[in-house]
């Protein structure tokens, strides 16, 4: 009987995989994307029109909500279940308040709360919440734990942060740049800092929206080699340029969009007095901004720090990071209406 029933609940589990992910094949278009029921664990499983049409579902409600004072409760009666095993500020309110906003119930657990694979496996978690919510958003040390997840879920898993990408902080900061640009398509954006989670998000998607990216990171701090791999794919496919350098100005001049983030993030903490002595010189500051190009911006995901970007250019009008936290919001609301319901935006198509 045991057997039967794992059979059953595996056959479930690939039927609902193979409804959302077979429906994501060949050359999709805007009104033929279809993202009910996928998990989001990385901006490499997903097509440019998809990207696309998550940030147009984002930009609808925002303007429907914000802008027009609407209610529009498309997650009525739904439930989300949030685990953090990392703090946050951003993440938490945004999926808290953006699932509220919505009609659904959100449930913060912590890891007081939850400690995947130590009191209970995390294939049992998985179950158990597949019986209680509708969706999970998970914050992880470890990428394993959220593919685990996925893998023994029969409900959609999105990555609030982990290890290895970082993919809903990227889809804020492409809303926030198509908000202030118009346009993403040909736009370079320079990332100064370390190889980490949030710059293997932006190369596993920005060659697929035609952004140009250039990498400067000091030496022993290279994005993962796999990741870099697939981005170097990527950008031949789609005929963008990606550059990795050492020299920030270098990374800096002419482009568009000027990016950092923590030199230290967190499980890191030994490491920052080597850190700290490492990334002298990759500050950014308006020296960076001189060269690069007349219209540039800056983002930075937060918390920042003063060593990272300094006072002049992160309170500047150059500066675009409190829209890029406000767009969180926005970006997680649409995301998980796209995963949970059939919506169709009211709003014109955005420009790309």
């Amino acid at each position: 009987m045991f057997a039967l029933k794992n059979r059953i609940y595996c056959s479930l589990k690939f039927a609902r995989c193979f409804q959302s992910r077979n429906l994501r094949m060949g050359k999709a278009t805007l009104m033929s994307v279809n993202l009910k029921g996928s998990s989001f664990l990385t901006l490499k499983d997903f097509n440019a029109e998809e990207i696309k049409h998550i940030l147009w579902v984002s930009a609808d409600l925002k303007h429907r909500i914000k802008h027009r004072g609407e209610n529009v409760p498309l997650l009525q009666g739904k439930s989300i279940a949030m685990i953090f095993e990392k703090r946050s500020t951003r993440t938490r309110m945004s999926t808290e308040t953006g699932f509220s906003l919505l009609g659904g119930h959100p449930c913060f657990l912590t890891p007081q709360d939850i400690h995947l694979g130590i009191n209970e496996s995390t294939t049992d978690t998985a179950r158990v919440l597949s019986g209680l919510a509708d969706i999970v958003l998970a914050r992880v040390y470890r990428h394993s734990s959220l593919e685990l997840l996925d893998k023994d879920a029969s409900i959609p898993i999105i990555n609030g942060l982990s290890d290895l990408y970082h993919p809903i902080q990227i889809l804020a900061d492409l809303l926030t740049l198509q908000e202030h640009y118009g346009s993403l398509k040909g736009l370079t954006l320079a990332w100064i800092g370390d190889g980490n989670n949030v710059l293997h998000s932006f190369m596993m998607s920005l060659a697929k929206l035609g952004v140009n990216l250039k990498v400067a990171t000091p030496k022993g701090y290279e994005p993962d080699a796999n990741i870099t791999q697939e981005a170097q794919r990527l950008s031949k496919q789609f005929g963008t340029k990606l550059q990795f350098l050492t020299d920030p100005v270098e990374a800096a001049r002419d482009s568009n969009v000027l990016v950092t983030d923590t030199w230290v993030s967190m499980g890191q903490e030994e490491e920052k007095k080597k850190r700290m002595k490492d990334f002298l010189g990759y500050q950014i500051t308006m020296q960076a901004g001189s060269v690069a190009a007349p219209d540039w911006t800056f983002l930075h995901c937060l918390p920042r720090k003063a060593e990272e970007v300094d006072d002049e250019v992160f309170y500047s009008p150059r500066s675009l990071v409190f829209t890029e936290a406000e767009n969180r919001k926005w970006t997680i609301m649409g995301l998980m209406v796209c995963i949970l319901t059939d919506y169709r935006p009211q709003i014109p198509k955005l420009k790309f």
